[in-house]
């Protein structure tokens, strides 16, 4: 049975990405497309790449973070070590995750005392303008 080839085209509809993320991908050496001339075509293993690198994105991951991990599975190394790695890196990302949410919880807190401040502030100058006249 024969590998079905995805077209840059295809790649892009099936993952809805640039042809430009695809080539920028290829650059970084976190894909590797059979290239025939101008022509480039992806195997399954590029395909199942593609999704890990969408996901670690997707999870903030730095594209080093995500090539670093997808070297462990091309290296063919123990399951255990390359899972771990990838948790250790989860767990880094989770923390400053929850970091950054604790951070705009307290902006967004802030915020709003100081649109209540300015409500009150407007409520009042318009009962004193109101006053006046």
């Amino acid at each position: 049975m024969t590998e079905k080839l995805m077209t840059i085209r295809e790649m892009c509809d099936a993952f809805e990405v640039t042809p430009r993320t695809l080539r920028f991908y290829e650059a970084k050496e976190l894909l590797f497309p059979i290239r025939e001339g101008q022509k480039r075509l992806f195997t399954h293993r590029d395909r199942a790449r593609l999704k890990l690198i969408l996901r670690g994105k997707r999870f903030g991951f730095s594209l080093e973070d995500i090539r670093q991990l997808l070297e462990l599975y091309k290296s063919g190394g123990e399951q255990v070590t390359q899972l771990e790695k990838t948790y250790e890196v989860a767990q880094q990302r989770m923390d400053e995750l929850v970091r950054q949410r604790q951070e705009l919880d307290a902006a967004i807190a802030d915020l709003a005392e100081q649109m209540k401040w300015g409500e009150r502030m407007i409520a009042s100058m318009k009962q004193t303008r109101a006053a006046a006249e």
